[in-house]
């Protein structure tokens, strides 16, 4: 009779797994406390193998677990390390979109999802006191921006991003802010992409089109510094629907596609 259970080797396997859980556990706590810092780089190894009393082989399974999570990225070589990563909803929304990738969900599920949720955002930055110290000049500052950069596309799109991520950002409700951030960095890296690629066909939307969009930031941002959250939630909503059925009229079902942290870095240089 043959008696089922593991062998040695991988019980030790698993021991490591087990401590390398810990190790990461520790590690993690320390990001999110604040105890290790963003850009923070950690010990060499054999100094956190001594910290910890562990192996090099569980220590370096821990940092590959927090590499998977965005928390640090390992580089190697010579002038190898590990360097932290605050938590950032560029990392939530990378693993958001590898789950809706992994679904086959078409993009225009996503922006149906914004289109609901956004404008709950700009209503409540709306009813925010503080709006007019903390966003208002802030998104003030942006519609100029957008205003300067009209002629340039690819450049006008990334910095009407930036305009929604603060109405998100403005919201003051740190939930909506976590997980209505996180749809539109997952939204903003194929809107980009789809404006470079435009522009570079010379197919990017008319002046006109830019104006109303530009036009319609500004009755978003005169209404949120007014306290109307009413007209900034239908300001809103409009101008999503009308951007999004541009945006999908060219490609209605395509899928979405998650993109790492790294990768949009890649595109903002």
């Amino acid at each position: 009779m043959t008696t089922l259970g593991i062998g040695p080797e991988a019980r030790r396997r698993l021991g490591a797994r087990r401590t390398a859980e810990i190790v990461a556990d520790e590690l993690r706590r320390q990001i999110i406390d604040g105890e290790l810092s963003d850009g923070d780089l950690l010990p060499r190894q054999e100094l956190l193998v001594e910290q910890f009393n562990v192996s090099l082989v569980s220590l370096r399974e821990a940092l590959r677990i927090l590499e998977t999570e965005g928390l640090v990225s390992v580089r190697r070589g010579n002038r190898g390390g590990a360097v932290v990563h605050a938590p950032a909803k560029a990392s939530a929304a990378y693993m958001l979109g590898l789950l809706l990738q992994s679904d086959y969900v078409p993009l225009a599920d996503l922006g149906t999802a914004l289109q609901e949720l956004e404008p709950m955002c700009a209503a409540l930055a709306a009813r925010r006191p503080d709006r007019g110290e903390t966003l208002v000049p802030k998104l003030k500052e942006i519609n100029d921006a957008m205003s300067e950069h009209i002629d340039d596309g690819a450049r006008f799109t990334e910095i009407g991003g930036q305009f929604h991520d603060e109405v998100v950002r403005g919201c003051g409700n740190h939930t909506m802010i976590a997980v209505v951030g996180s749809l539109e960095t997952l939204w903003t890296g194929h809107l980009n992409w789809w404006a470079e690629e435009t522009a570079a066909r010379g197919e990017y939307p008319s002046m006109n089109k830019r104006r109303i969009a530009l036009t319609t930031h500004t009755k978003m941002t005169d209404a949120i510094e007014a306290g109307d959250a009413d007209r900034a939630r239908k300001l809103a909503a409009r101008h999503l629907s009308d951007t999004q059925a541009y945006f999908m009229e060219s490609d209605p079902e395509q899928r979405i596609v998650a993109l790492s942290p790294q990768a949009l870095a890649r595109r903002k240089r």
